[in-house]
């Protein structure tokens, strides 16, 4: 009720200021008339504005002015005319008395104002008796729109523990009323949820935290409601709301703690280091970076057993192991953990530290080990060539548990494959069951398992090195296979050769070497002997004057001692060959058959016959070659010398054009249906063996028996030569020049040929002459 009385007053204001401008103006005017005051009159026919109200829901409508013309008598002859924005429409006028209502609600929000244009006419001629007159029509605002926030929800975030007043977000809201026209658009901010935690500024709309200290810890998230109220805030304005949600964010102001102060830990004395015992974990309510946590270690007896690592997902420390342990050694360790923050803020430096400690105790426990080694490798040494049955040495090892089992010993045959060795089962001694060779093997690696005899799971396994230590056993001998010449025109004292030794024994029982002749030979006429002390000697001429007619070769036997204890020697022969040298003592010749010849032929003379008689039976064997191949005639005639061949042929041919002669043998052979044909004029791929039965004996001298015998092995012998070759010839052939040659058709019929001269070729072609001669010549036969 009170805004429609509102609305009312303002109307009946708006009607009544409209009346007093109209009245004023009219009286002006008629004081100009009456007084003559005015020295020119003035028109009443200029148009400003009306004001109409918005929102207007009354049962009439509303007027908004009237139209009124100085030559209006009030006759009705003046017709009003309105045009522009909403004529007709909105605003409607009385052509008469000029009144202009509104017949339609207006709404401010949607248009401001509208633009129209006043004319006054002749209602009989509609002549204009004013000009045209254009004038605004404003909305006047009303108090009809509601503030709004842009967002219907807000969120913010303001660090944990802010000061009082810390600024958290600015809110703003918006109202469509006119802001120049009374309060409808002054808008004031107030909080209706969210106390006493925040408040929020009446004239900005920035929200800022009311009290200190607040924990995220202990509630993180605060829903804030604030209302925008205009009309100054006070009472019949019009509110909008809108919800902010404010987030306290984290930071480090709680230390890590430790939810209990000892924990308790085991782990096996079979585990192996980087194992994991347990974990441990501080619980820090921060969240982020601000509640990471570090482990360490500070203080306690297992500080070199154990470590402790951080798994920064789960946060929590992992207590490792560091190096084995022994559970007959130490049962048990204490350590000292420690957990801090990794991130601490200065701010909040008064609340710490920011770090706590917990004692940890690991018990260790008792497992079943295998057997232990006293040593991890085993170096023994023996004596090569040592009796079988030698002691190399002795392995040993313990069970580690507090039972104490026995041990058994054994060898890996897989590293013993010669089986040198055997191992005593109870007290691991090494013994050798072979004699050893060092100069075969000079170490021997093998392996021995060392078991516990009521657990044979649990094994344990040691290298064991064994040394094949030298004796001298083996006598030095050349170091290569020595040939030495010595020119027949040496000179005395003439070194010609160096020769050096070797020992496949070691060092110690091989070098040094000592070089010397046999004491039979000491003082050899020929050659001597010298030793360099080096490990080498040189062989040096005795005497001048060698000749290899008398003898080119000499053996020179060499004794070499080792210098082993006890030493070594043998005897090596040293062959000396004697050469024929030139002045300089290069070498020419060490055939003493060179000599031998010298009363005969030369050299070169020899070569020569050689080659004469070479080149004799090369002549030879190309002349009996030649006449084996050459051919006898087949036919000799007696009154002249023509040789002439006569191949008698069974078949007919084709004629000259008669070109598939061989190809169409393969539709009458059946071998020819997959296209093999057989030949056989070409050598057979087996061969044929002889039977031994039929071959004459080596010595044999009867020519007759001989020659039947080979004639028999030729006649039954298919790969011997010559080979069979068969031609079939199945079609003859059209148009040739030469004519068929068969006798069947000419029997019968006459030919234009003569045969007359078949009986000139003599005797032998008599039977011919007779079979085709002339037709008169067989007539009178007959």
């Amino acid at each position: 009720p009170s805004m429609k009385e509102e609305r009312c007053v303002q109307a009946a204001l708006l009607c009544l200021g409209v009346l007093c401008c109209s009245q004023g103006l009219a009286g002006e005017r008629a004081r100009g008339k009456e007084g003559q005051v005015l020295h020119r009159s003035k028109r009443g026919w200029v148009w400003n504005q009306f004001f109409v109200i918005e929102e207007y829901t009354g049962p009439d409508p509303v007027l908004v002015g009237r139209l009124h013309s100085d030559i209006d008598s009030g006759d009705g002859n003046i017709k009003y005319i309105l045009s522009g924005e909403g004529a007709g429409i909105i605003f409607v006028i009385d052509d008469k008395s000029g009144n202009i209502h509104a017949t339609k609600t207006l709404d401010r929000e949607e248009r401001a104002q509208y633009t129209l244009t006043a004319q006054a006419v002749d209602r009989n001629t509609n002549r204009p008796l004013e000009p045209p007159s254009e004038f605004i029509v404003k909305v006047q605002d009303i108090n009809d729109n509601p503030p709004e926030f842009l967002h219907e929800n807000y969120h913010a975030n303001v660090p944990e523990r802010s000061n009082v007043g810390t600024s958290v977000i600015q809110v703003t809201a918006s109202d469509a009323d006119d802001p120049t026209y009374g309060n409808s658009a002054k808008l004031v901010y107030s909080i209706l949820e969210g106390q006493p935690y925040f408040s929020v500024e009446a004239q900005t709309g920035i929200i800022r935290t009311a009290l200190p200290n607040m924990d995220r810890e202990a509630k993180e998230e605060y829903h804030v409601v604030i209302q925008a109220k205009d009309m100054g805030g006070h009472m019949g304005g019009l509110s909008g709301t809108t919800k902010v949600t404010i987030t306290l964010t984290d930071v480090n102001d709680n230390p890590p703690k430790f939810p209990q102060s000892v924990y308790q830990m085991s782990v096996s004395e079979a585990a192996v280091p980087g194992e994991e015992v347990g974990r441990v974990k501080a619980k820090d309510p921060d969240i982020g970076e601000n509640g990471l946590v570090a482990y360490s270690i500070i203080d306690g007896d297992g500080m070199d057993m154990f470590e402790i690592t951080t798994d920064y997902e789960t946060q929590e420390g992992v207590v490792k192991l560091k190096k084995t342990l022994d559970y007959e050694t130490k049962k048990s360790y204490s350590l000292k953990v420690e957990a801090a923050n990794v991130h601490i803020d200065p701010k909040f430096i008064s609340n710490g530290p920011f770090k706590d400690t917990v004692t940890v105790k690991i018990a260790v426990e008792d497992a079943d080990e295998p057997p232990v080694f006293l040593k991890p490798s085993y170096i023994f040494e023996v004596q090569e060539n040592a009796a079988s049955g030698t002691v190399v040495g002795k392995v040993h090892a313990k069970d580690p548990d507090a039972a104490n089992s026995a041990i058994r010993y054994s060898i890996d045959r897989h590293t013993d494959l010669e089986r040198y060795f055997v191992i005593n089962a109870e007290d691991g001694n090494i013994k050798t069951i072979k004699t050893l060779d060092r100069e075969e093997m000079a170490w021997h690696n093998i392996s021995v398992f060392a078991v516990e005899v009521h657990k044979q799971h649990q094994e344990a396994k040691v290298p064991v090195a064994i040394k094949v230590v030298d004796v001298n056993d083996n006598a030095p001998k050349f170091a290569a296979a020595y040939e030495a010449f010595v020119c027949e025109n040496a000179r005395s004292n003439q070194q010609f050769i160096t020769i050096s030794a070797d020992d496949k024994d070691d060092s110690a029982n091989g070098p040094r070497f000592i070089f010397s002749l046999p004491p039979e030979i000491i003082h050899n006429p020929n050659f001597t002997l010298r030793d360099n002390r080096d490990n080498t000697a040189s062989v040096l001429v005795r005497r001048e004057g060698f000749s290899r007619q008398k003898q080119d070769l000499y053996l020179l036997p060499i004794v070499i001692s080792d210098g082993g204890v006890p030493p070594l020697s043998s005897t090596n022969t040293l062959s000396i060959r004697v050469c024929g040298c030139d002045g300089s003592g290069s070498l020419l010749s060490c055939n003493a058959e060179a000599y031998v010849l010298n009363a005969g032929l030369s050299t070169g003379a020899l070569i020569a016959i050689l080659a004469c008689i070479v080149i004799l039976l090369v002549i030879v064997v190309l002349f009996v070659t030649l006449k084996r191949q050459k051919k006898e005639p087949l036919i000799v005639f007696e009154e002249e010398d023509v040789r002439e061949n006569i191949i008698t042929y069974d078949d007919e041919g084709g004629g000259e054009e008669d070109t598939e002669a061989f190809d169409i043998a393969t539709l009458q052979n059946p071998d020819g249906i997959n296209g093999f044909i057989p030949r056989k004029d070409i050598k057979p791929e087996y061969q044929y063996l002889p039977r031994p039965g039929l071959r004459p004996a080596p010595n044999s001298v009867d020519v007759d028996d001989f020659i039947s015998t080979r004639i028999q092995e030729a006649d039954n012998d298919p790969t011997a030569p010559p080979y069979d070759s068969i031609q079939i010839y199945g079609y003859e052939g059209r148009g040739s020049v030469a004519g068929s040659l068969s006798s069947l058709e000419s029997a019968t019929t006459d030919s234009d040929l003569d045969y007359d001269y078949l009986q000139n070729w003599g005797p032998r072609f008599k039977k011919l002459a007779d079979l085709y001669g002339s037709k008169d010549t067989f007539d009178d036969d007959s």
